[in-house]
């Protein structure tokens, strides 16, 4: 796995208008983890691809209705058998975090890559998820300076609660000895 010009050579790639530029002098130094299922509780990886890329259906399911015109996107989508899709350079900003801070920086995105795998807070993640998770964050901090991976709900508390309860954290720690964890 590479990434060149901040794209993964071995990704999907499905470019989200959802993104921009990150601040001058910003450095990539954090990994924020997230679950995503759509609608809640259903793995579609179409679904999850309409949403980043701004073409969701809201007449196919009730809770399209409710979110189809959010504009949001993450670096990459992990499905349950693996597969990886990338949908935002890494050297761009992703709309991924929200309103979030970190060890007392504000605006996430700025400084983040955002890692979405489909999933709910109460389904245990696929061990095909994780064979494709370890190696991507291998990649990303062969290119980045790396110091921390978080979840959503550590960055934004109080307001969401993924990757949840059912994410391997320990597995994380394992690997990574050296970076803070939440």
């Amino acid at each position: 796995m590479g990434l060149k010009h901040g794209w993964l050579d071995n990704a999907v790639r499905c470019p989200s208008p959802n993104f921009g530029e990150r601040p001058a002098g910003a450095v990539v130094s954090l990994i924020v983890l997230h679950n995503i299922s759509l609608p809640p509780g259903e793995f579609a990886t179409q679904a999850v691809t309409d949403f980043f890329l701004n073409r969701l259906d809201a007449a196919a399911h009730p809770y399209f209705a409710e979110i189809c015109d959010l504009q949001v996107s993450a670096h990459f989508y992990i499905a349950r058998d693996g597969a990886l899709t990338q949908f935002v350079n890494t050297d761009q900003r992703a709309w991924h975090a929200g309103q979030s801070c970190w060890q007392g920086r504000e605006n996430c995105n700025d400084f983040s890559i955002g890692i979405e795998l489909a999933g709910s807070d109460d389904t245990p993640f696929a061990a095909a998820q994780y064979a494709t998770l370890w190696p991507l964050i291998e990649a990303l901090r062969q290119r980045y300076p790396i110091t921390a991976i978080a979840g959503h709900s550590d960055v934004a508390p109080g307001r969401k609660t993924d990757p949840g309860p059912c994410f391997d954290w320990p597995a994380v720690a394992v690997r990574h000895p050296d970076l803070c964890l939440p």
